[in-house]
């Protein structure tokens, strides 16, 4: 398995696999109502066995490639995590993701993944567009949105039924021109 420092902080990216539901399953756990504030990931993993089928779905995906899933740790312990709900190479798009649990919330963790993940994508993949969907209430993600150079195309009216209330969505984007002239800036 490989591993991609994040800084000099020891934080790592990795892959997120089926073998390691009970390490998820236990991040989540410690994270659940922090993360599910605004997303149903911990809704969805509720326990070892939907944990499993949840990485395994992932897995399933990255076999197809039509997605990815990547775990971020801190001293050796799972605290978040990035990854492309779909990833189109035929069409040039992906909608990247993330959550984290609160003791890793403020340290610019999230952000560095994704730019590891997102410049993998555009430069090794040919994406051409990276989306980004986050509720409107959803500030942190919004955040994250803004420093990956991301622009707001706009907002989705109650869209997202979530624990039974409606919310609105904002979407964010990057394309591969833009990406490449930030990096260079």
């Amino acid at each position: 398995m490989f591993a991609i420092s994040l800084g000099d902080d020891g934080a790592e990216l990795r892959p997120l696999e089926p073998w390691q539901a009970q390490e998820f399953l236990t991040h989540m756990d410690r994270g659940r109502e922090f993360v599910g504030q605004h997303i149903g990931l911990p809704d969805v993993v509720a326990d070892l066995d939907s944990a499993r089928a949840y990485l395994t779905s992932y897995a399933e995906k990255a076999a197809s490639d039509s997605g990815r899933i990547y775990g971020i740790w801190t001293d050796g312990t799972l605290v978040g995590g990035v990854l492309f709900r779909t990833f189109d190479a035929a069409n040039g798009t992906a909608e990247a993701g993330c959550w984290l649990e609160p003791s890793a919330a403020g340290k610019g963790l999230i952000t560095r993944a994704c730019r590891v993940i997102i410049d993998w994508a555009i430069e090794e993949r040919g994406i051409h567009r990276v989306e980004w969907y986050a509720s409107t209430k959803n500030e942190p993600s919004i955040a994250v949105a803004r420093r990956l150079g991301m622009t707001k195309e706009g907002v989705v009216r109650e869209n997202y039924l979530y624990r039974g209330n409606r919310a609105d969505t904002e979407i964010w984007a990057v394309l591969a021109p833009e990406w490449r002239a930030a990096k260079a800036s």
